[in-house]
């Protein structure tokens, strides 16, 4: 028997905690936000990891976990064997060159006052990486792969546009050869026109360098174009896991299924037929959750089934329906059959 490969990066009960304070210099504990709450997975070496969510799900604190840009409560970091969680100082900087990260918003992650020349060198100078020359080449080589002339060497970023500030973006996160690189939210703050570029974009390079992404993103469609695997998190837990074209098959958790519902179809006559599940109210605060299964208060399965008590008293665990397949809901197996879910099934109240 032959066994599996091991994986470049694995998360294992993942938490982030924010302490709130109040009273006089805010020195009374008032309650904690647990942005993330245990959270596992795990990615192969040239694999795209989805994960995806509302906003205030805790994603984003996710990806900045794992860079050690928050530091986590609890769980497990490993980076081809290495526990990250424990690390320090130098030894921390060392494991940076490996884990890189391209932000949301191309505006405010670049720094105005430098050139794209040192934006993209600052890496490798913090980093010691080759002399002055090799470096100055690094940087015309990095402009040529994600697409931008050289022309842009001495230009500041309010001369571009917001797609080629991502590319610029994209080209300091790659300029250490990392093995994996979080990229959250990359095209949520372009233009539409922009985004399928940007996209073709990061397959082409992880094709070029086989990297390794975790991919965060709200919107399903971007997320189906470029990931073999889905988390669908909701709360700062995972609700849903599975294959790309298996969880948009056939999703499993009633969540996923309203998330879904409201991707656009580009069939006028498709589109025209289903019908959209219209979620109640907010995400709850993570300072006060709701007991039981999170999801509950805006659960339309849950109302269709008649508020089944077990929803507000138990929280439910992710449980394996199938072979790639697991799922966080008590009553899973009533949304098989999701495609035809989300033409007939119309939320109460919508």
């Amino acid at each position: 028997m032959t066994s599996l490969p091991a994986p470049l990066l694995d998360v294992r009960d993942l938490a982030v905690h924010f302490r709130l304070s109040k009273g006089l210099l805010f020195q009374r504990h008032s309650g904690t936000v647990k942005a993330v709450d245990g959270v596992t997975f795990s990615i192969e070496q040239g694999d795209t990891l989805g994960l995806v969510g509302e906003s205030g799900c805790g994603k984003s604190t996710t990806g900045r976990a794992i860079a050690r840009l928050n530091r986590p409560t609890a769980g497990s970091i490993r980076l081809d064997g290495q526990e990250l969680t424990t690390l320090d100082g130098s030894a921390l900087r060392s494991m940076r060159r490996r884990l890189q990260m391209i932000f949301q918003d191309p505006y405010s992650s670049l720094n105005p006052r430098m050139t794209v020349a040192a934006i993209i060198g600052e890496p490798l100078e913090i980093h010691g990486v080759g002399t002055v020359r090799e470096r100055a080449e690094r940087v015309r080589e990095l402009l040529s792969v994600v697409g931008l002339s050289r022309q842009a060497l001495d230009r500041y970023p309010h001369q571009f546009s917001g797609g080629q500030r991502q590319r610029i973006g994209i080209a300091r996160a790659l300029a250490l050869n990392p093995d994996v690189i979080i990229a959250d939210e990359p095209i949520s703050a372009l233009d539409v026109s922009i985004q399928a570029q940007i996209l073709n974009l990061l397959g082409r390079l992880q094709r070029d360098f086989r990297l390794t992404y975790l991919f965060i993103a709200h919107d399903l469609a971007a997320v189906r174009h470029i990931s073999s695997r889905v988390l669908v998190m909701y709360l700062g837990r995972i609700v849903e896991f599975a294959p790309s074209r298996e969880l948009y098959r056939r999703p499993l958790h009633p969540y996923t299924v309203a998330l879904l519902s409201a991707v656009p179809i580009p069939d006028p006559a498709v589109e025209a037929s289903r019908r959209r599940i219209v979620l109640k109210g907010d995400v709850p605060s993570p300072a006060n959750p709701p007991t039981g299964c999170l999801f509950h208060p805006r659960c339309w399965l849950r109302e269709r089934l008649g508020n089944p008590a077990q929803c507000s008293e138990i929280s439910p665990p992710l449980r394996p329906l199938d072979t790639n397949h697991t799922v966080a809901c008590h009553f899973a197996e009533q949304v098989e059959g999701a495609a035809e879910q989300r033409q007939a099934v119309r939320a109460p109240g919508a």
